[in-house]
């Protein structure tokens, strides 16, 4: 596998910006799996560097189960309306009110360390990372709510 073919396979993994792939890979002399590891560093760092930021925006992501019998909601904040409005941060709200439909976390707490239901290699906080890496900005989980019938 080439460079580039690595650096192709690194950003779609992580989502991660094409340099940053690269500079990884460079760093880690090649090895895939180092340059995962380094970039997966990077990202809790940067959601470390994040966390403090106030998050001002943000949108409520809502979910009902095709037997229209569960629902729920998810309000998210980001520091902006820019991110706010980006389909990826969307996205992310959409998938937290249906992982919350689907296992109904008791609290935030329980809900970051939940198997996300979309990939169960990942956690909810390993999901959040991944978007706070893209769009660059600190993403807050306010709070959630489940109904059922």
């Amino acid at each position: 596998m080439n460079d580039i073919d690595q650096i192709k396979k690194l950003r779609e993994k992580t989502n991660i910006s094409v340099m940053e792939c690269k500079k990884a890979l460079e760093k880690a002399e090649g090895n895939f799996e180092k340059a995962l590891e380094i970039l997966k560093k990077k990202g809790t760092e940067i959601l470390e560097k994040k966390k403090e930021r106030e998050t001002k925006e943000g949108i409520i992501g809502i979910y009902l189960h095709q037997n229209q019998k569960v629902a729920a909601m998810v309000k998210i904040s980001c520091e902006s309306d820019f991110v706010a409005r980006n389909e990826i941060f969307q996205n992310l709200a959409h998938n937290l009110a249906m992982q919350v439909a689907a296992m109904n976390p008791k609290d935030i707490e329980e809900f970051f360390s939940q198997p996300y239901i979309k990939d169960v290699k990942k956690t909810i906080k390993n999901l959040i990372e991944e978007v706070v890496a893209k769009v660059g900005e600190n993403i807050r989980i306010e709070e959630f709510k489940r109904m059922e019938v």
